[in-house]
């Protein structure tokens, strides 16, 4: 009986053995790929979801250079290389000469604050807080520098750091284009990789969840990112025509604040009391109306390059934005909000197809 026991048993615990070796040795290896790729997991991200997005445009790139993928890749990798270092470099400009010429000002005493306007004390909220510290500083600049001395500090070595983090993260988005241009030129084989994997992880939903997982990620990349950047662009033209002091920087600012959704009006209300207050009332005006204009830009933007089908919840992208920032720095802010709703928008499409499969269960059985 012993004997006839162990001899039952003992191809059940074989088998078993033999699944957790095989798991064990798969799992070893998938980790060591991973730390591998680890320093370099935010730019493939980034790069396969610029190459997503761009699909459309490059097929009829390719097609315009008589089909050959190298070449379209090349002029892709070139102009998305350009489109980046260009504005990066303009920022930087913007920054080092505005920080220049704010020194040289301070340290020659040249630099004068304008008093605040009459109506700014009658601000809801915030006027009785701003407008004695305003006049303060139009009346002795210098002192009101003394006493924000340790607030100053504080504030210059945020900078410091958030400088080396931009200055890293245009190095990232340099090699995600790059990455962009290797994707899209071998981007049949990728697309059947996907497919082929999709399946084999879920057999029968494979493609569609492939499909779903390309209209998302070009739904968000465009209808979020690519208005943010619309808009940033578009407010940096005018700050710099409206002469406002680092146009560059608050360019930025305004494209954080876009892709995270927070109201870029809002961002830009200090600088239209500063037109106000330093240009002609004409320059002001333009200035208002242009802010107004870049500000709702995104209420016709977003209906028209998001797509049909995909409507991703306002509280998804904000997460994202955030969440990727926090865990990956400035390229986190833009990978972000598009890996969360692709991931929110395949969970769903999983549990309306288990609603589906119980409502035909229930079905059968009546």
């Amino acid at each position: 009986m012993g004997d006839e026991g162990q001899g039952r048993t003992t191809p059940d615990l074989g088998v078993w053995v033999d699944v957790a070796v095989r798991f064990g040795a798969v799992a070893i290896l998938g980790l060591w790929c991973l730390g591998i790729v680890a320093p370099f997991l935010s730019p493939i991200v980034w790069g396969t979801v610029i190459a997503v997005a761009v699909a459309t445009p490059y097929a009829k790139l390719r097609q315009m250079l008589g089909g050959r993928s190298g070449r379209a890749a090349t002029v892709f990798v070139l102009v998305g290389l350009l489109a980046l270092i260009v504005p990066a470099a303009m920022l930087s400009g913007t920054l080092v000469s505005g920080a220049r010429s704010a020194g040289e000002a301070v340290a020659n005493g040249e630099l004068k604050v304008p008093p605040p306007p009459p109506q700014v004390a009658d601000w809801p909220v915030i006027g009785d807080a701003i407008y004695p510290r305003w006049l303060q500083a139009s009346q002795n600049l210098e002192r009101t520098l003394e006493r924000a001395a340790p607030q100053l500090i504080g504030v210059s070595r945020w900078l410091l750091a958030a400088a080396g983090s931009a200055g890293a993260g245009v190095l990232q988005f340099l090699l995600s284009i790059v990455i962009a241009g290797v994707l899209l030129a071998n981007s049949e084989s990728g697309e059947e990789f996907a497919r082929r994997f999709a399946r084999r992880v879920v057999p029968r939903q494979g493609d569609a969840f492939i499909t779903l997982a390309r209209s998302t990620v070009t739904s968000v990349a465009t209808g979020v990112i690519g208005v943010a950047i619309i808009q940033a662009v578009l407010a940096g033209i005018g700050f710099m025509a409206a002469g406002v002091p680092a146009a560059g920087l608050w360019a930025l600012i305004v494209l954080v604040s876009a892709v995270v959704q927070f109201p870029v009006l809002l961002v830009m209300i200090p600088l239209i009391v500063w037109v106000y207050s330093a240009a002609s009332p004409v320059v002001a005006i333009l200035f208002l109306v242009w802010s107004v204009v870049v500000s709702l830009l995104d209420n016709v933007l977003k209906p028209i390059m998001f797509g049909r089908g995909v409507q991703v919840p306002i509280l998804v992208i904000f997460l994202g934005s955030i969440g990727g920032m926090i865990s990956y720095g400035i390229i986190g802010l833009f990978i972000g909000p598009v890996i969360l709703a692709v991931g929110y928008e395949v969970f769903g499409a999983w549990l309306a197809e288990g609603d589906a499969a119980d409502a035909g269960e229930a079905a059968l059985v009546d």
